[in-house]
């Protein structure tokens, strides 16, 4: 899924949890991964708007609602403050 919608090759490292979305009513599954190889970009216009790399910090702007708490556990921990 990654790779059809940035066109990064990524490898799973930890399933961080799996939730009903609260918005769209969909099954989740939240995984931390690492680029393996590829260019990020906008690989499936039709389901990708938008693409940026951000700091923990500038998360707020793009998911104003808060992220799921087993992620944001993640980045605490795997990110420097």
């Amino acid at each position: 899924e990654t790779q059809e919608e940035t066109g990064l090759t990524v490898a799973a490292v930890k399933l961080l949890g799996e939730r009903i979305h609260p918005a769209t009513g969909r099954r989740m599954s939240y995984v931390a991964c690492e680029v393996v190889s590829g260019t990020a970009h906008i690989a499936a216009p039709q389901e990708l708007a938008e693409l940026a790399w951000v700091t923990q910090g500038e998360i707020s702007h793009y998911v104003p609602y808060g992220l799921f708490a087993p992620v944001q556990d993640y980045l605490d921990g795997a990110l420097p403050s």
